[in-house]
Order: structure tokens, then C-alpha cells, then sequence
């Protein structure tokens, strides 16, 4: 028998987000982000559950090439442009879209030579400060993509950095939306500017396309819960109890002793660690189920084990179901308490890990 540690994707649940972002945004069309593996749930499954989106949007030159091997017909986008001079024929020949984000970028694509236009997104950095052309250097950027013979189409993109908080004391989305549109007032092509957070926090902006990431798996950008967004987790990790233990007040429970009993405690024994994908700096009392109930996580996480309190749960034993995050289990809450992000959780996820989908 292998393992009972299991991710279990849930395709109906990507479909059901995928649609929460165009009901949000009716009149845009729908990037599908599928960087990094779809967030950890498989690219080819990525590339089925959103089968309705209008494309998919990503990071990996190579994952864009094997998502046209695989039957991928519609736009695919590069999100960060490409790496270098080699990559220029590649797009061309698959048809992919590539973000511009800086001058020797558009240098490139003035020394190619290729067998097809492609589309680029011209990309401003409207107060993010990691890509992009500052507002008084868009215009220029886009007069030397236009003279380029090899470029087609220019979408005119940014990235919002507080799209869930528009009153941030440091740069609110409104200020991102006031320099993005001052320096591309009068300019031609389509606008791409939002992301998941905008989509459910801020339908309102005018973009033509919008690039929803984390939401269509199931995690919440900000601002409320995932459910309280209508959205349903894509991923549910769980696993199984496989020892138990009765320890008495003043024990400690695994390495460093770092979690010490304070009354008799039953112990579970959990078959996952962080070389699983969890998160070895989870404090105690990170949120987890067991057999239906809500429990805590106690003592260190190991490489390949958890433990966790079981007192209360009268019928937990070796075998009873555990679940991780996903169903039940808000992935949010879980990485909330670790103090990370639901993001992280789910691109860690370990090649070890059985995967099966739903």
C-alpha cells in the first residue's frame, strides 16, 4: 500500500472559480494562470479545468511549448517576457504572447529575425518597482515596439501591488490606476491590469483582460476569506493517523521538546512532514482535521511526520482521516497560522506527494 498521504485536485471546483472571474468581470476576457505548475495542481490539469478560459498565462517558456504539444489552441502568455535572444524564434513558432518589461527586451526582438509576428504586453511599473517601464519612459518603449516589424499587436499591461488594500499609506491601487492611465491616455491596444484581488475587490477597472491567479484555485488574495468570495478550495491535502501516544503532564512532544504537555494529552501521529510540502515553521496550534473535527498541530514538524492533539476526539485512531488543508480545511487558515501564504503551500507541494484528481 502506498503512503496515505494524498492531494487531491478538484476540477470542478477550478471550473466553478474560473467562472467567479468572469462573473466579476463580464466584459474582459480571462487570462488562466498556470505558472508554477498551475500553483502546484499539475499544468495539464490546469489546462483542462480551464479549458473556458480565453488563455493561459505563465511563467516557463518550456511549460508554454508543452502546452500547445498538449492541445493548448487558444493565447498563452509569458508573464515575465522572455529569458534571452533564442527564446524570440520558440514564441513565434508556437504563437506565444510575451510581456516587454525592458529595454534590452525590445533590443532582441529589433535584432530577430522571425517567421511570424507575435503579440506583446507592454508592461509599466505604476508603482510595484519589480518590472516594467516608469510612466515617463512608456511611451518612447511603445514608439520602439511599433517600428519593430516582428511585433503585432501591443497590450498595455501593469500590476497592481495593493489590490487588496486601496488605501495603503504607501501606494493605493487607485494612485497604480492614475499613473497607468496618465501615461497611456491617447495610446492604442488593449489594457490588461488586473489581477485576482482586483477581479473580486475591483470589477469596476476597465481592463480588457484580466489575469486571475490564486483565485482560481481556491485561495483568497485579501480582503475577506475565499469562501466569503464564493470561491471553493482546488486542492485538498489529507492523510492518515498512524501512531498514537499517551503522554502525561510535563512530557514534550518531538524534536527541540519544544511543545511540553500541560495535562495528560493523546498524541497523533500524522503521515506528512516538510518533505511533503508542509510547513516545518507551523507553530503549535496550527489549525488541522482529524476524523471530522477541528484539532491542533503540536511540536515540531518532522521531515516526514506531524503530531497533533487528539484529546477530545474520542474516536481518532491509527487510520482515521486526516485533512491537512483543502475541503473543510481553509488553506488560507493554515498558512495564516504558519505565516506565509495559502500561495506557498500549494507550489510547495512535493513530487512525493500522491496526486489524484476529482
Amino acid at each position: 500500500m502506498p503512503r496515505p498521504l494524498v492531494a487531491t485536485i478538484h476540477l470542478a471546483a477550478m471550473q466553478h472559480n474560473l467562472s467567479i472571474a468572469r462573473q466579476c468581470t463580464p466584459h474582459a476576457r480571462v487570462w488562466g494562470v498556470v505558472k508554477a505548475n498551475a500553483y502546484g495542481h499539475g499544468l495539464a490539469r490546469g489546462m483542462r479545468a480551464f479549458a473556458a478560459a480565453d488563455g493561459l498565462a505563465l511563467i516557463e517558456v518550456d511549460a508554454a511549448v508543452r502546452l500547445r504539444e498538449m492541445g493548448w489552441q487558444k493565447p498563452i502568455l509569458l508573464l515575465e517576457g522572455f529569458f534571452d535572444e533564442t527564446d524570440l524564434p520558440v514564441l513565434a513558432a508556437y504563437h506565444v504572447q510575451t510581456a516587454i518589461h525592458c529595454h534590452e527586451q525590445i533590443d532582441m526582438l529589433e535584432r530577430a529575425a522571425l517567421a511570424s509576428q507575435i503579440d506583446v504586453h507592454l508592461k509599466m511599473n505604476s508603482g510595484m518597482n519589480r518590472l516594467g517601464f516608469q510612466p515617463n519612459a512608456y511611451r518612447a518603449a511603445y514608439e520602439r515596439l511599433r517600428a519593430i516589424p516582428a511585433v503585432r499587436n501591443i497590450i498595455l499591461m501593469t500590476h497592481f501591488a495593493n489590490a487588496d488594500d486601496a488605501v495603503n499609506v504607501n501606494l493605493s491601487l487607485g494612485e497604480q490606476v492614475r499613473r497607468f492611465q496618465g501615461a497611456t491616455e491617447g495610446l492604442p491596444g488593449e489594457r490588461s491590469i488586473s489581477n485576482s484581488a482586483a477581479v473580486l475587490m475591483r470589477p469596476d477597472l476597465p481592463s480588457s483582460w484580466v489575469r486571475p491567479g490564486i483565485m482560481l484555485y481556491g485561495g483568497t488574495p485579501g480582503g475577506k476569506t475565499a469562501e466569503e468570495f464564493g470561491l471553493q478550495p482546488a486542492m485538498t491535502l489529507s492523510s492518515e493517523i498512524i501512531g498514537t501516544q499517551n503522554v502525561g503532564a510535563g512530557e514534550a512532544v518531538g524534536y527541540g521538546s519544544r511543545f511540553v504537555v500541560d495535562r495528560p494529552m493523546t498524541i497523533g501521529v500524522v503521515a506528512c512532514g516538510y518533505a511533503d510540502g508542509y510547513p516545518r515553521h507551523a507553530p503549535n496550534g496550527t489549525p488541522i482535521m482529524v476524523a471530522g473535527e477541528r484539532t491542533r498541530l503540536v511540536g515540531r514538524v518532522s521531515m516526514d511526520m506531524i503530531t497533533v492533539d487528539l484529546t477530545g476526539i474520542p474516536g481518532a485512531r491509527i487510520g482515521s482521516k486526516v485533512t491537512l488543508w483543502g475541503n473543510g480545511m481553509p488553506i488560507d487558515e493554515v498558512a495564516n497560522a504558519a505565516g506565509t501564504l495559502g500561495y506557498e503551500l500549494m507550489c510547495a507541494l512535493a513530487p512525493r506527494v500522491q496526486v489524484v484528481e476529482e
